[in-house]
């Protein structure tokens, strides 16, 4: 049995060995842990490495402990504690900034708007502190997060859209300023694809002139869009389209048809020529190609310089996989994974193309057409009419003739002129004859006078009277006292009664 001994204390000294081994592996381990822990601990607190203890870095480090805990009302008091206490101190700035960040991881739209005005306060206080950008790129995060699908409200990702452009123009040295622009491209993607959708939606319903403005707008704002190509492709649909209903219009004459139509062919067939110059390596350039091909129409070759950069930004896209699709339906805001990572985002305002300019511009090309059909008419060089002449419309009339005054006379301005004589011959062509003065009475006309009036004869006549012709120019009408002329008897006076008759 003693033969067993050696060999037990063999495997106790073995096993105690390997626990020492296995305990020193396990502290090293902690140990590592420990410093691994310590540098995320000084990443999220950018001030911990400074090893001082003064009071006001105690209390920034106690709230910078808060917010990691998640308590961030407790945060909030600390920093606000150090800076109403210590307002001269140096770690003012950060504590400032770490308020408006406190709002900002809490989260919800309450919690973002009172960290949205906690950074712009920062950025009034401190404009040329180097914290500033990163204050300006919180704000705009800020819309980013709150940014819905294409499909729904916008005004957030507008909002964002401007806060980026405003971050990288305003310190454009900023560290900040390569994941502002990323951003900014995601932001972009999806406005372009709000806009392509309801410009392919308005050309589905033969609405062109809508369908063209929004896709214009596209084209010319959001040039990396991942669907650019696609937004052409609609565009030379819109105009192919026109020239359909020009065609199917019976009110125009065909010349202008033809014309109409050639116009608006030759707009399509620029909208495709762009998609194979500018996006050669895009995946609907085929398609580009093949309705060239039908009009009949030549099919450009694009520059190395545009298949160059055409194949950085296809290659710099993720591709949009089954789990995206998925996690489209249930998560809140949009898929951003085909962004282009490449390329300048565009800084300017955007540039929209409206409904109405396009009409406008449908309307003046007609014009031109109907002007152009017109015959020109020669350019005329209009002369008076003379003297003796009409006056008529088409040329203007010559002054009227001053007649000069005379020499001599009464100065009255007429010029008596003595009649012919009569042994002069008249001219038998001329319009007016001439009036000859009388020589004789002889050959005076007799002189007409009118016919003596007829004697008036009464209707009535008393007994024994005789008719009598009675000048009425001369004497008066005598009075008619018979009983026939008068239906009265009128009374006598003085001597008259005497008389029977």
């Amino acid at each position: 049995m003693n033969r067993f001994v050696p060999k037990f204390a063999a495997l106790a000294l073995a096993s105690f060995v390997l626990a020492g081994m296995l305990a020193g592996t396990s502290a090293h381990a902690s140990d590592r842990l420990k410093q691994k822990k310590k540098k995320t601990d000084l990443s999220a607190n950018p001030l911990a490495a400074v090893d001082s203890k003064q009071p006001d870095k105690e209390l920034f480090d106690k709230a910078m402990f808060a917010m990691k805990k998640g308590r961030y009302d407790v945060a909030r008091l600390d920093l606000q504690t150090m800076l109403n206490t210590y307002p001269e101190s140096e770690y003012r700035m950060r504590a400032k900034l770490a308020v408006g960040d406190s709002w900002f991881k809490e989260g919800g739209t309450a919690a973002l708007t009172q960290a949205e005005a906690e950074y712009q306060d920062f950025i009034t206080f401190f404009p040329n502190a180097p914290e500033a950008a990163e204050a300006q790129m919180k704000v705009a995060d800020i819309y980013y997060q709150q940014m819905e699908k294409p499909d729904r409200d916008y005004n957030n990702a507008q909002r964002s859209e401007q806060e980026y452009r405003k971050m990288i123009n305003m310190f454009p040295d900023s560290t900040l300023v390569p994941q502002a622009k990323q951003k900014l491209r995601d932001v972009q993607e999806v406005l372009a694809e709000r806009e392509t959708e309801i410009g392919l939606f308005y050309g589905s319903r033969e609405n062109f002139n809508a369908s063209i403005a929004r896709l214009e707008t596209v084209v010319d704002t959001y040039p990396l869009y991942s669907k650019s190509d696609q937004a052409l492709l609609g565009i030379g649909d819109a105009y192919a389209g026109l020239s359909k209903n020009i065609q199917n219009t019976k009110q125009i004459s065909a010349a202008m048809k033809e014309r109409l139509v050639a116009v608006y062919m030759d707009k399509a067939a620029e909208a495709y020529n762009k998609v194979i110059t500018r996006y050669p390596m895009a995946p609907h350039v085929d398609d580009a190609r093949d309705r060239l091909v039908a009009m009949n129409k030549p099919i450009p070759e694009p520059t190395q310089d545009a298949v160059a950069e055409s194949d950085a930004e296809e290659r710099s896209r993720q591709p949009l996989r089954f789990t995206d699709k998925t996690l489209d339906i249930i998560k809140h805001g949009p898929t951003v994974v085909e962004a282009v990572h490449v390329g300048e985002p565009s800084l300017d305002d955007p540039k929209r193309t409206n409904a109405p300019e396009v009409s406008k511009a449908n309307v003046a090309i007609f014009t031109d057409i109907v002007n152009a059909n017109k015959p020109s008419t020669p350019a005329l060089n209009p002369t008076p009419t003379g003297a003796n002449e009409p006056p008529r419309s088409d040329r203007p009339s010559e002054a009227p003739v001053q007649m000069e005054r005379p020499t001599g006379g009464t100065g009255v301005g007429v010029e008596i002129i003595s009649a012919p004589s009569s042994a002069a011959a008249a001219d038998p062509n001329a319009v007016v004859k001439p009036v000859i003065a009388a020589t004789s009475e002889a050959s005076a006309p007799p002189v007409e006078r009118p016919a003596d009036a007829p004697a008036q004869v009464n209707d009535i006549k008393p007994a024994g009277a005789t008719a009598t012709t009675i000048d009425n120019s001369k004497k008066k009408k005598p009075k008619v006292d018979s009983d026939e002329s008068s239906s009265k008897k009128k009374k006598k006076k003085g001597l008259e009664k005497l008389n029977p008759f």
